[in-house]
């Protein structure tokens, strides 16, 4: 099939599905895409999107951020000074939470490779995950990183690492439960999971709606609200130990919405939106417009 069409919930096995947005494409094709939510469990993914051996085309532009290092425009600008704040905020938690100034990290989805060579820097033994082959050649040119691609993941050996990080990945990866059960072959006993995704029960995606970027159809198949990843994490097994905000996305995920819907002040009303949604995190933080969850085994 070329469609990725969902009849039984992923978390719950409910077959009973609502209709939640039709959301277009603004990044790529213009194509409409419907937001289906489970009456169960509340789950929303996107129904009938490509299938993986025809989503490539999908992320075929010049410009697609996570995998380029252009800092052409002043959207890509932020992004930029973001990324290196977040960096530093990333290897920061991954030594806190895991109680170990080294170890064996995986990260899956790594992209240009900058999370992974982050830890290196801190003396980080690191195994690096990514499909893209550009973003891979990247890693290797600019931070020596022998990154693998995903078919790597099935001979790595059991139990192997103190850490595994998905940084803005599991919304994309098809296999959603082969993906968790592999995750708990993989992870050490005492070992953390650490999984960033973006929140669609956010400040910004309820102001957006069906304009929200971070819904960025087909690309991402799954929206994951707190409680909705709290039950898939333990239907695979793990306990979510705690769970952090992102203050910065709100910003640039906002912005990105403004810019798609034509406004001619993107940035700046980006900015207030942004700002608005970074204030709504302070009394919930299960408001940010993405979120990171610490998970241990349980």
């Amino acid at each position: 099939m070329d469609t990725l069409n969902i009849n039984i919930c992923p978390i719950c096995g409910n077959n009973h599905f609502l209709h939640e947005l039709n959301c277009v494409d603004h990044y790529a094709t213009g194509e409409k895409f419907e937001l289906l939510k489970c009456s169960e469990c509340g789950f929303v993914f996107t129904q009938d999107a490509p299938d993986e051996s025809k989503i490539g085309r999908y992320y075929e532009t010049p410009d697609y951020i996570s995998h380029s290092d252009t800092t052409k425009g002043l959207m890509n600008r932020v992004y930029h000074w973001v990324r290196e704040y977040m960096l530093r905020r990333k290897s920061s938690l991954v030594v806190n939470e895991s109680k170990k100034a080294n170890g064996l990290i995986l990260d899956i989805g790594t992209g240009t490779g900058y999370f992974s060579n982050k830890m290196k820097s801190i003396g980080w033994d690191v195994k690096a995950i990514e499909k893209n082959p550009q973003a891979r050649d990247f890693a290797k040119q600019h931070f020596n990183l022998d990154v693998d691609d995903e078919n790597s993941l099935g001979y790595y050996e059991s139990g192997s690492f103190d850490v595994i990080t998905l940084w803005h990945v599991m919304e994309h990866l098809q296999n959603l439960n082969v993906t968790w059960e592999t995750l708990g072959r993989l992870l050490k006993d005492d070992g953390v999971l650490v999984v960033a995704v973006p929140n669609p029960t956010s400040y910004d995606a309820n102001y957006y709606k069906e304009w929200w970027a971070a819904y960025d159809v087909p690309r991402h198949l799954w929206h994951f609200s707190p409680d909705v990843m709290k039950k898939l994490g333990e239907k695979h097994g793990f306990t979510l130990k705690k769970s952090y905000s992102m203050p910065f996305d709100a910003f640039y995920v906002s912005m990105l919405t403004e810019k798609y819907k034509k406004n001619p002040l993107s940035f700046l009303k980006g900015l207030w939106v942004g700002f608005c949604a970074l204030i709504s995190t302070f009394g919930c933080k299960e408001k940010s417009s993405s979120m990171i969850y610490i998970f241990i085994k349980s």
